[in-house]
């Protein structure tokens, strides 16, 4: 299969200060083991674009566009909340964390590659639309589900999302929206104490308590969310990709391992196969602890790429 990896030096420039988790060395370690487990070879590197601005307005308001866009710092950082905070490169590295996911979206649904994997930070989807929050700035698959549905014409978008934290800011921009199926799994109760109950009947959450392990998982999104996603019969999948999950990261307390992250993505490009002739967009979202990260991107990717 033909498996884009879009990235850009520029999500490296952005930081938050050298105690945050949420730091440049994630997408370098992705880089490092990639390149030890050679999977390197076989994907089809892309620079990641930056957003057209006003395509922002299909998920955020216009005033917080204009907020970050004006309160970005020519030296130093801007607080947003108590752990989100701009530097002086953060609007542009977020406008091609954003521009990764919709060029991603417009080539797998052009047919120049069967599925893609955005390599990008910031992460989007604590991101609601009036507010940054949890590292968080612009929603990138919230942005392409938007893109695929008032662009393409899509009928049926799917968003997965297996972040160790729920997604408040992608179930926020499409509750109740019908031609949006919203589904993963995350932690709870735990950061941002959402998701359970959910906001709309097209949104379908899986809270796990902390300690559920992989087999335990497997169960749960076999019987509940598996099944609903392949009974939705998606055009189009789109992946929030968090590793944040894994037993060996801090960020949380489920006990996942790179097999896990595996079988879930097999499972999700089996339903893609059947109903979205495999089109499926990743995004990058949480992942920590640097070498679990790295591990877990590999295990994602080699599926992806059936390689």
């Amino acid at each position: 299969m033909s498996t884009a990896f879009y990235t850009h030096a520029d999500c490296q420039r952005h930081e938050m200060g050298d105690w945050h988790p949420e730091c440049p060395a994630r997408l370098q370690a992705i880089d490092d083991q990639l390149i030890a487990s050679r999977i390197d070879m076989v994907l089809e590197r892309v620079d990641a674009p930056m957003i057209d601005e006003g395509e922002l307005a299909r998920v955020h308001l216009p005033a917080y566009i204009d907020e970050l866009r004006h309160r970005r710092p020519e030296h130093g950082y801007v607080d947003l909340d108590s752990d989100t905070r701009l530097n002086p490169f953060t609007w542009q590295a977020a406008l091609r964390a954003a521009g990764a996911a919709v060029a991603a979206t417009d080539a797998v649904l052009a047919g120049e590659y069967d599925n893609a994997f955005c390599s990008v930070r910031p992460p989007g989807h604590h991101a609601e639309p009036d507010r940054a929050m949890g590292f968080c700035f612009f929603n990138n698959v919230a942005l392409a589900a938007r893109h695929a549905l008032d662009v393409h014409g899509l009928s049926r978008v799917a968003i997965v999302d297996f972040d160790v934290h729920h997604g408040n800011g992608t179930e926020m921009a499409f509750a109740n929206e019908p031609r949006v199926l919203m589904c993963g799994l995350f932690q709870h109760p735990f950061y941002p104490f959402s998701g359970d109950p959910p906001l709309g009947a097209n949104m379908a959450n899986t809270p796990l308590p902390a300690r559920t392990d992989g087999a335990q998982m497997r169960d749960i999104a076999s019987r509940t969310w598996l099944p609903r996603l392949d009974a939705f019969a998606p055009e189009l999948v789109l992946i929030s990709a968090g590793f944040d999950a894994h037993i060996e990261d801090d960020m949380g307390n489920l006990a996942l391992r790179e097999a896990d992250y595996a079988w879930l993505t097999a499972r999700i490009m089996a339903i893609a196969a059947r109903h979205a002739n495999g089109r499926i967009v990743s995004c990058l979202e949480g992942g920590y602890n640097l070498s679990a990260l790295g591990r877990s991107v590999v295990a994602h990717l080699r599926e992806l790429a059936q390689v």
